[in-house]
């Protein structure tokens, strides 16, 4: 009697083995299947010779439709495995493919830009630490990390200020709406295309030629020489720091204004009626109330104006003293064509920006919502 309940047991144990292992191998085949299938797919139709608006449509729904697929049936297989395994693979029937795609496009390069940093220009060669020593001490790129800590300093500072005085001066105006609204359209720009916009703005001609940059024109209307503002050592990078103000003030303006709004109106009354003034109730009640969204908005531009680069390009291309740390990458890596060197120079770029990012994850993480 023992020996059948011991072997009812033993059978049961296997059927329940084998059938897990099924299930996860299952799970992870068919996936696998689908996502070849439409990889096959995305090849034919790339190398196919239809008209190119069929192949564009049948792309979008075959795109969408497989995507569809993929989870549903992902999701379905993963339903009929036992509550424990459900719930440990459900999460990554969701998350896996964004985290394979920020693997496949994010972690492989970084680590293949590791390598290369430490080879020489062609990648033949080990020079170990020889391409970071340059982008540490060479004149040019000395020149960046100086331009770069410009950009940081008053490109963030005044970014975030400005739309926190923007921020308190439209809570209070009827006109709320219009103003934030005029304030954030150029953040519907690109960094590019504010580039071009304001490379018209700081435009110059010679005094004999009508000017068509808006400085100059104003600057000629009252009698003045043109300038070329952009030619300027030093003040040209205060000139291209102020394209960034005016595009991420909007954003500074928004959030900060978000923020100003959970401020209890009830604490704002009780601090005035005891006697504080607006600007005593400014700096000792508001800003303290809404210090966490002004250094989540303050470390979002920092990473921003730390990897700066389209202004720079778009404008100047980094001549006349205004070259920053991407340029100088892009420069080494494209122009002059040397992978070691660019990938050095982003490797430290990188480093760079680690602290920041950590430490905005970290203010997300202490939130509720997040929790």
């Amino acid at each position: 009697m023992q020996e059948r309940t011991s072997s009812n047991q033993s059978s049961g144990i296997m059927d329940w083995l084998t059938g897990t292992i099924g299930r996860l191998v299952t799970a992870i085949f068919v996936p696998l299947v689908t996502f070849l299938i439409l990889w096959r797919v995305f090849i034919f139709l790339r190398d196919s010779a239809a008209p190119k608006g069929v192949i564009a449509v049948v792309a979008i729904i075959w795109g969408v439709g497989g995507v569809a697929a993929l989870y549903t049936i992902a999701n379905w297989l993963v339903e009929q495995m036992p509550d424990k395994w459900k719930i440990s693979l459900r999460p990554f029937v969701f998350v896996g493919p964004a985290l394979a795609i920020l693997g496949w496009y994010l972690f492989i390069p970084t680590l293949r830009s590791l390598y290369l940093s430490f080879l020489d220009k062609d990648s033949q060669h080990f020079v170990w630490f020889q391409n970071y020593i340059y982008a540490l001490t060479d004149g040019a790129m000395l020149e960046s990390f100086r331009n770069n800590i410009l950009w940081l300093v008053f490109g963030t500072g005044l970014s975030v200020g400005i739309g926190l005085l923007i921020a308190i001066l439209a809570d209070r105006s009827r006109f709320e709406t219009v103003a934030k609204t005029i304030i954030f359209m150029p953040m519907a720009i690109s960094l590019v295309g504010a580039g071009v916009i304001w490379k018209f703005i700081y435009a110059a001609k010679p005094v004999s030629q009508d000017q068509i940059g808006l400085l100059n024109a104003l600057v000629v209307w009252f009698g003045g020489q043109p300038i070329g503002w952009l030619q300027i050592p030093l003040w040209n990078n205060f000139f291209l720091i102020a394209i960034m103000i005016w595009m991420q003030t909007g954003y500074a303006m928004v959030l900060q204004g978000s923020a100003i709004k959970q401020v209890p109106e009830s604490m704002l009354e009780a601090a005035r009626i005891d006697g504080a003034n607006e600007v005593q109730i400014f700096f000792k009640i508001i800003i303290p109330s809404i210090s966490g969204t002004i250094m989540m908005v303050s470390t979002t531009i920092l990473i921003m104006t730390l990897k700066i680069f389209d202004i720079v390009y778009s404008m100047t291309g980094g001549l006349g003293g205004t070259e920053v740390i991407a340029s100088q990458q892009y420069k080494q890596m494209f122009k002059y064509f040397d992978y070691g060197r660019g990938s050095a120079i982003a490797i430290v770029l990188l480093i760079a920006t680690i602290p920041i990012m950590w430490y905005n994850l970290r203010q997300f993480g202490k939130q509720e919502t997040f929790k």
